[in-house]
């Protein structure tokens, strides 16, 4: 059936198929009794009456038509009832509707807050009535919770325009309709009862709470001694909230748990700590010998009256008397605050796990926080108060501990027990940070240490085995923080923390150990210690990372570097990058090193590239900062280079240093020489040279070496994967690319071989595709013949050092970069 065949009905826009395919089974159910037409007027009136009841669907208003005829959804229609008239609790069954009732209330529920189906949010209230033929719960909606606000437990009432349901717990309930009305009727109404006596009698009994017995209904009066703050829980794959509030009358003292959106009552009654409150036809329950309340169907208010219940008188225990106890409660000043660590519970859920650390002006005790409270924002300095903590014996640290769960309370900087919060704040100014330069006074290993400042430098991440086979991560680097010239550190960050660092942030690091360096005290940042980033517009006197950086190196330009300078910084940019190459280490494992040349206005210098280093997201034409390089001297090229490695930093400049750097263009221009090939001299490096590239040799473009000796392979040695020169195996050879040619303008020529990435660029492929190609064809240059006849005649502008060849006493020329092609 199409839905065009109700039109005119007022059906949801968004109606799913299987409501709507609902909504024809309930016309097929109906057919018989009344017309199509009469079906889709009564669905539209019902939801016109209703259409500000949040909570009705379009199933509701079907029900209201197809019940009273069928009888709820049972094969026989329920008993007739005639609308508008009064009747008793048991004549009345699923289906019917539109009546009338006179009962009495014998208990009322808080109200609560629900979410209906389309998001909405809606109330409703349960109230248990009875007359003198049965008792049974009344729901109240949203557009009733109004009418609470004149009945209270006892009431007789009258309750108009009824509809009776199947409850959600079986049997039957009754449900209020948006115009419906509850009021209390007075003796000598008209539609009081004549037999009220054969009525239940409604006795407000008040247990004590020291008489509750397990599983029965009872109402308390009592002062509220503890409000917790609600908690999370999960429960077969179900979200909710839960919290105990702790009541004392004069007997004893028991808790009251709220559930999931009745936790909502805390702050909707506004209950505080001290307020008397009257628990009402509530459920008592045993579990591990102790006996509670939960709420569901009765309520909780504020008392008013005078009662007989003894103000609270709170026992705050010094820490140095702990021991063994449950439901205590103690004042701290936090003198240590742990990360939060994540674990696995045994039902495959997630759990939270904290601990801090509180003193009192006796003694210490580390506290454990569990769930949600681990989210509670406690730092350093605060005051804590922990209510209804048990104190057990740890016996990892030898000492005890104070284990909160969900039921316990925390208040921060609380404003009660004034002489001890003073005491304690006098503390507090005990534990702020000390500057770093007061690190280098310690004199032992392991004193634990609170510092601020800046990330000045950031080693390379290294991993190690541990003794359980478990893989560790280790990051060293330096903090400063102006404190004085001393004002240095080195830190090493231990597995999760070697992530977090940035250099020329700053950070506020808790709970560090000092550690005996070779030379100065240094501090390590582990699993206990909390690294905490500080905001630029919380850094204070902090100086910035340039004010820092300015007092610890010394900024050199090229020209002026010396060999064996330390502490220094490079401000340059990079003109050459070349491909990095792997070398065996003398442990057998792999390293690899690159260089590549960069430039500021005075010169230009090699630097050479270590393992990681190598992997920067710098290239040509880039502007850097090298901070803390070595200077060395090579002896075999006559020239000074910087090595970068592990404790070497390349970062990005700062606008207004790379202010001070030229571009890319001018430094060639002003670095690089321009020659014509008559005017070379064997002395000449890094001349600018243009002119047509011929009598290009390219049948041994490609060479095969030795990877560990770098000794030519000759084909036999390939063949028998093994170096003649050196007698290793020889898994894959390494290969350079070489080609050779002339170099001519109108001034004359000179021999020119190109080497490696420059022979790449000259045919336009990258060194691998060449090799895989080569390797693909058996060792046949074929594939490549085209392209190295098409560069014959080529004009090239290149970088070149001219070097002089003793067996035909002539000079070369070595190209470093390659500017322009042309064709």
């Amino acid at each position: 059936m199409e839905k065009e065949f109700f039109e005119g009905m007022n059906l949801e826009e968004d109606i799913s198929d299987e409501d709507f395919q609902t909504i024809v089974e309930g016309w097929e159910k109906v057919q018989d009794q009344m017309s199509k037409e009469e079906f889709i007027t009564k669905f539209n009136e019902h939801k016109a009456e209703f259409k500000d009841a949040s909570f009705f669907s379009d199933i509701d208003f079907l029900n209201m038509i197809v019940n009273p005829l069928v009888g709820g959804g049972d094969d026989e229609p329920g008993p007739a009832i005639v609308e508008g008239e009064f009747q008793k609790i048991s004549d009345v069954e699923p289906g019917n509707e539109g009546f009338n009732v006179v009962a009495r209330i014998m208990s009322i529920g808080n109200s609560r807050i629900f979410t209906s189906r389309k998001g909405k949010q809606g109330k409703l209230c349960n109230l248990q009535i009875a007359d003198d033929t049965g008792e049974l719960r009344l729901v109240l909606w949203t557009e009733n919770i109004k009418h609470l606000k004149h009945v209270t437990e006892g009431d007789i009432v009258e309750i108009t325009n009824i509809e009776c349901k199947e409850g959600f717990r079986g049997g039957k309930e009754f449900s209020l309709r948006p115009r419906s009305s509850l009021r209390p009727i007075e003796e000598g109404s008209e539609n009081y009862p004549e037999n009220i006596a054969a009525f239940p009698v409604y006795e407000e009994k008040i247990t004590q709470i020291a008489d509750i017995k397990p599983d029965e209904t009872v109402s308390i009066i009592g002062r509220l001694i503890r409000v917790p703050k609600p908690h999370a829980y999960e429960s077969n794959g179900k979200k909710g909230k839960v919290t105990s509030l702790e009541i004392q009358d004069a007997s004893g003292k028991t808790s009251y748990t709220l559930w999931n959106n009745d936790v909502k009552l805390i702050d909707i009654l506004e209950l505080k700590e001290g307020d008397i409150v009257k628990i009402l036809n509530e459920q008592s329950r045993e579990r591990n010998g102790e006996i509670s309340l939960s709420h569901w169907d009765g309520r909780i208010v504020k008392a008013e009256g005078d009662y007989d219940i003894p103000e609270y008188e709170e026992n705050i225990i010094k820490i140095a008397d702990a021991q063994e106890m449950q439901d205590v409660s103690i004042i701290g000043l936090v003198t240590k605050v742990q990360d939060v660590i994540q674990f696995t519970r045994n039902d495959g859920s997630e759990g939270f796990v904290k601990s801090i650390e509180l003193s009192d002006d006796e003694g210490s005790i580390r506290v454990t926080l569990w769930g949600d409270d681990t989210k509670i924002p406690i730092s350093k300095g605060d005051i804590v108060k922990v209510i209804g903590g048990n104190i057990e014996y740890d016996d990892f640290s030898n000492g005890y501990r104070v284990n909160t769960n969900w039921n316990t309370e925390l208040k921060i900087n609380p404003e009660e027990h004034s002489d001890l919060i003073e005491t304690l704040k006098g503390q507090a100014e005990n534990l702020g940070p000390i500057p770093i330069s007061e690190v280098q006074s310690i004199e032992e290993d392991g004193e634990e240490v609170d510092i601020i400042g800046r990330i000045i430098t950031l080693n390379d991440t290294h991993t190690f085995p541990r003794d359980d086979g478990t893989e560790g991560v280790v990051r060293s680097g330096e903090m400063a923080d102006g404190s004085s010239p001393d004002g240095l550190v080195r830190v090493s960050f231990w597995d999760d923390k070697a992530k977090v660092p940035e250099i020329g942030k700053a950070y506020k690091v808790e709970n560090a150990r000092t550690r005996m360096g070779m030379y100065a005290v240094e501090v390590n940042v582990g699993k206990t210690t909390r690294f905490i980033e500080i905001p630029e517009s919380e850094a204070g006197d902090l100086p910035s990372f340039e004010e820092l950086e300015e007092s610890i190196y010394i900024s050199k330009k090229i020209e002026e570097l010396d060999e064996d300078d330390m502490n220094i910084k490079v401000l340059a940019r990079i003109l050459e990058v070349h491909e990095p190459r792997e070398f065996p280490r003398d442990d057998g494992t792999k390293g690899l090193v690159g260089n590549m040349e960069v430039a500021d206005i005075t010169g230009s210098i090699r630097v050479t590239l270590w393992d990681d280093k190598n992997n920067l997201p710098y290239g040509v034409g880039d502007a850097i900062k090298i901070q803390n390089p070595r200077v060395r001297y090579n002896s075999n090229m006559d020239y000074l280079e910087l090595s970068v490695g592990n404790g070497t930093n390349i970062l990005t400049p700062s606008d207004s240093e790379i202010n001070d750097i030229p571009d890319i263009l001018e430094l060639q221009n002003t670095l690089y020489q321009t020659k014509e090939i008559a005017n070379l001299s064997d002395d000449d490096t890094k001349i600018r040279v243009t002119g047509r590239f011929v009598d290009i040799y390219g049948q041994k473009m490609i060479i095969p070496k030795c990877p560990q000796c770098n000794n030519t392979l000759e084909p036999e040695d390939i063949d028998a994967e093994e170096c003649s020169f050196c007698g290793n195996y020889i898994d894959e050879p390494k290969y350079l690319l070489m080609l050779p040619g002339k170099l001519e303008d109108d001034t004359g020529d000179i021999q020119v071989t190109f080497f490696n990435e420059l022979v790449g660029e000259l045919l336009g492929m990258k060194q691998d595709e060449i090799f895989e190609l080569y390797e693909g064809e058996g060792g046949d240059l074929g594939p490549l013949e085209g392209k190295i006849d098409d560069l014959e005649g080529i004009t090239l502008e290149i970088l070149a050092d001219v070097t002089f060849n003793e067996y035909d006493e002539e000079n070369r020329l070595r190209p470093r970069k390659i500017f322009n092609m042309e064709w």
